[in-house]
């Protein structure tokens, strides 16, 4: 595949009502991409990943704490996590909506 076109709306109309959910809607050698979902009040169970990621917040207010550095997150906020970087949200004061992009890197 050389390009996709992708919907926001159209990538999330399936997920459903659950409190945390991820769903990949693309995947290549070097990238992966998905929609992170977490409710109110949620807790984020993550584990630090193998490789590289961003998240866009696309909706929804947290805090983001990585290694010993916390921060507020919001609507438009984009947010770069190294690699093996212990990382969550926690403070969920609203239902968060965020974009996810790994960047696989063969380690």
């Amino acid at each position: 595949m050389s390009w996709e076109v992708f919907n926001v709306d159209s990538v999330t109309a399936d997920i459903g009502d659950t409190s945390t959910v991820y769903r990949e809607f693309l995947r290549s050698d070097a990238l992966s991409c998905g929609i992170y979902r977490l409710a109110k009040g949620a807790t984020d169970m993550q584990t630090p990943h193998d490789d590289d990621e961003v998240y866009y917040v696309i909706k929804g207010r947290a805090r983001m704490k990585v290694g010993e550095e916390e921060q507020d997150v919001g609507p438009g906020s984009i947010l770069y996590i190294g690699a093996a970087s212990e990382h969550s949200f926690f403070e969920i004061h609203e239902d968060m909506e965020l974009l996810v992009f790994f960047a696989h890197t063969g380690r």
